[in-house]
């Protein structure tokens, strides 16, 4: 199935998350792997916004389940495989259970810098019946770039992908 998911930039950032979300429950509808669910979904965030760096860190079961998250399906250049439960911005997010918005990282305190070219990031937590099960962390190469629309879509976005989880 091919789909397009480039959003013409003249639209304005609400009207584009406003066509994107039903492009990606069209695309997600009926998978039941949650891997190639957040695979897709970096993918299409990344062709529809152009966004630096998309991705997801994921709670793994097991002996580290309690203190890291582990680098899941992503679109950008490598990337960290772990981060500890607290540290940096994904860590605060997970712990706090809140969408981080950051407008320039080199001002959050214990920031992670897996690119130096990183400048500002959102990470949205993805949660069910009160549990973690990763989060959506996506990097900017500008300052400034996410603000309170990118965070009520975000939002949607990770609510879609929780309750689609396995």
């Amino acid at each position: 199935m091919e789909q397009s998911f480039k959003q013409a930039e003249e639209l304005g950032k609400e009207a584009r998350y406003e066509a994107f979300l039903p492009q990606l429950r069209t695309l997600l509808e009926g998978e039941t792997d949650w891997v190639s669910i957040l695979a897709n979904t970096s993918a299409a965030l990344k062709e529809a916004f152009g966004f630096f760096w998309v991705g997801f860190y994921i709670v793994r079961p097991g002996a580290s389940e309690d203190n890291e998250l582990v680098l899941g399906p992503f679109q950008g250049s490598v990337a960290c495989f772990r981060i500890r439960k607290g540290r940096g911005v994904c860590g605060t997010a997970w712990v706090q259970q809140t969408t981080q918005v950051v407008p320039d990282v080199d001002q959050f305190p214990g920031h992670i810098a897996c690119s130096s070219l990183s400048r500002s990031e959102i990470v949205v937590p993805i949660c069910r019946d009160g549990k973690v099960l990763g989060v959506l962390d996506i990097d900017s190469d500008e300052l400034n770039t996410f603000d309170k629309v990118d965070q009520r879509y975000l939002e949607q976005v990770c609510d879609l992908l929780a309750g689609l989880a396995r």
